[in-house]
């Protein structure tokens, strides 16, 4: 926020329109946080931040936001060595051949769906001698678009990362279907089923020490006030927020 002198001499802000975006989208999930009686303190913000450069992620930085999204490997490396000191999240398709750009890198990748990348991501972690954290994508509304694992291979994943070096499972991510009208609740119905899922498997999980399952990132621009109500921990905004 910055500001300039009026014609009294008194110093008048001036609200920026990122800085607006970042105000109500902090009130929504104050809001939607009440509602379901949470402490909004436990919803963290990450800025999709794919589509902009260092400048516009500079000022989000001294907003205060310190997690970033990205869905591509050269992106977020190139980002991550610029500046370092950020939580940086990988949120895009895995490729394995790419795996060497974030592991290490990434504070946490979102969209672990299959058993060559959790294998290909547990035997680079081990060659740095580090845990890397990672969410269990699931494909929860079943659209062949979405990647993501069925939620009935969720129990046989989690049992071999279980027993997978290297690796901390921190919980699930999932998409919603885009809403087709305000009035729309399958976004909702999806958020409630990945909760439900996960709240049945933690105690099947609770003696592994490499699963904790805390964590739902869910809930994009669109659909982060109901994502909230419904248990996300994790929101990914972009759209909103840049805009």
């Amino acid at each position: 926020m910055s500001s300039f002198q009026n014609s009294s001499g008194k110093d008048t802000e001036i609200i920026t329109q990122f800085e607006k975006n970042y105000q109500e989208i902090q009130l929504a999930i104050n809001s939607a946080a009440a509602c379901a009686g949470r402490d909004p303190d436990e919803v963290l913000l990450v800025a999709v931040s794919k589509a902009v450069g260092i400048p516009e992620i500079e000022t989000a930085i001294k907003a205060g936001i310190s997690d970033f999204g990205e869905n591509r490997t050269h992106s977020l490396r190139e980002k991550q060595n610029l500046l370092p000191s950020k939580r940086w999240h990988y949120i895009g398709h895995i490729q394995t051949n790419k795996l060497k750009d974030l592991v290490g890198r990434a504070h946490l990748i979102h969209s672990v769906a299959s058993l060559r990348a959790l294998n290909a991501i547990s035997r680079l972690a081990e060659q740095q001698e580090i845990n890397q954290k990672i969410l269990i994508e699931v494909n929860v509304s079943g659209e062949e678009s979405k990647d993501g694992l069925a939620p009935s291979e969720l129990p046989n994943f989690l049992e071999a990362a279980s027993t997978t070096q290297n690796i901390e499972v921190k919980g699930f991510m999932t998409m919603a279907p885009l809403l087709e009208s305000a009035e729309d609740k399958t976004a909702r119905q999806c958020f409630a089923a990945l909760r439900e899922l996960r709240d049945n498997l933690v105690p099947i999980f609770a003696g592994a020490e490499n699963i904790s399952l805390n964590e739902l990132s869910m809930g994009m621009s669109g659909d982060f006030s109901d994502a909230i109500q419904e248990g996300a921990t994790i929101v990914r905004i972009g759209r909103r927020l840049w805009s």
